[in-house]
């Protein structure tokens, strides 16, 4: 964690935790998925300053919850007549009836589907 010089003082640890809130909540990284909240910190170590810039290195040991999509997760969908939309935390998902299988049709209704020549793939409702 980089931080200035003026940040410096009686309060430093809460303004690096500030400043790591602010700069990682919300953030995505392939390996780790999306960061949702900081829930603790483990340990702020001592600070290297940067030659020429003035600002100082912090490294931050931290806990989090974080949220990562696994391929194979199911999740409720939307079906449209242009495709499936879903949602997962903060992943918008829409996939188009273009990238349906062409042996694949729309079907409206009560309980609108995708049926196909074996049988229709059903939209499953939780309450």
């Amino acid at each position: 964690m980089q931080l200035h010089p003026r940040h410096f003082g009686r309060n430093l640890r809460e303004n690096i935790v500030s400043k790591l809130m602010k700069d990682v909540e919300g953030t995505r990284s392939g390996r780790h998925g999306f960061v949702v909240a900081i829930t603790g910190i483990e340990n702020v170590g001592k600070g290297l300053i940067r030659d020429g810039a003035g600002f100082v290195t912090f490294p931050v040991k931290y806990q989090c919850i974080v949220f990562r999509p696994f391929k194979g997760e199911i999740l409720e969908a939307v079906v449209t007549k242009m495709g499936f939309f879903a949602e997962a935390g903060p992943v918008q998902i829409f996939v188009s009836n273009h990238l349906t299988p062409d042996d694949m049709e729309f079907q409206s209704g009560d309980l609108p589907n995708y049926t196909t020549s074996g049988g229709s793939v059903k939209k499953k409702i939780v309450k």
